[in-house]
């Protein structure tokens, strides 16, 4: 914690009046079993040095994937049979949005509302889509390339909508940055990136194009590949070395990420 300390304190020097720290985080089990209210921890700390804690985004995990890539036994069924109150719900993962103190003074526009990119996470949205008379219509072909006033454009309405959650429910636990190839012996156990759905949402929502996004722990580099992907800049800091070396084998990957799915939802919006 005392490291910890000494890194919000020059997050918060670095960090742009009125910019967004935003921190992934989960309560952390102690060798007992019991819970450590870490996000706690990581509010005081913030606070003391002048950030402004403004939302809590809870990340929902599926129960049997968690029992499955984590092994925690307090997920196993056959604790229910044998003594459920050994037996706990999976826990959640959140993100913490931070707000440095001040005026910013480069507003952060989306003059094309949320439709610079595809939806970032499972929940597809229908081609029908029910209006308020009860008709149903071609709801993406009508609204990708809109070009009146995008405070009208239903599809960024929408896709807000489940930005706005205070669950977000949809985010594909899978969908990561190649990984594997870079752990090591001495790697803490069930090490796995955290997912492209939660880094996209919060690098598109919280900063412009070519603004620079920094992460000091940049692990395989998904923070530094969704923010180059998006035509922002990034400085990644890591300090193991094969997790640095994976990060540039995936940041080659970065410029070409969007290009597919573009057509795609094109194409899929006029067919």
């Amino acid at each position: 914690m005392e490291q910890y300390d000494f890194l919000i304190s020059e997050l918060f020097r670095v960090t742009k009046p009125g910019r967004i720290n935003a921190v992934h985080v989960t309560d952390v089990h102690t060798n007992t079993g019991r819970l450590w209210d870490f996000p706690g921890e990581v509010i005081r700390l913030h606070e003391k040095y002048g950030f402004e804690y403004h939302n809590r985004i809870t990340i929902w995990k599926e129960p049997l994937k968690v029992r499955m890539r984590t092994m925690v036994q307090s997920l196993m069924h056959k604790f229910i049979v044998e003594d459920s109150t050994r037996c706990f719900p999976a826990m959640p993962d959140y993100v913490l949005i931070f707000k440095k103190k001040g005026e910013n003074l480069i507003p952060v526009v989306h003059p094309n509302g949320l439709n610079d990119y595809p939806y970032f996470g499972e929940t597809p949205f229908l081609k029908a889509h029910e209006d308020t008379y009860g008709n149903y219509q071609d709801f993406r072909k009508k609204w990708i390339g809109f070009t009146g006033d995008q405070k009208e454009n239903k599809l960024s309405h929408l896709t807000w909508q489940r930005y706005a959650s205070s669950v977000w429910d949809d985010v594909r636990i899978d969908n990561v940055l190649p990984f594997k190839d870079s752990k090591e012996e001495d790697d803490e156990k069930h090490v796995h990136p955290l997912q492209l759905d939660v880094i996209d949402r919060l690098v598109y929502l919280y900063s412009n194009p070519n603004e620079v996004i920094l992460t000091p722990f940049m692990g395989v580099g998904s923070e530094v590949f969704s923010s180059v992907s998006m035509k922002r800049k990034a400085i990644g800091i890591e300090l193991k070395d094969s997790y640095f070396k994976q990060s540039i084998l995936n940041l080659k990957e970065a410029e070409k990420r969007f290009v597919s799915i573009k057509q795609k939802t094109i194409f899929d919006a006029n067919s």
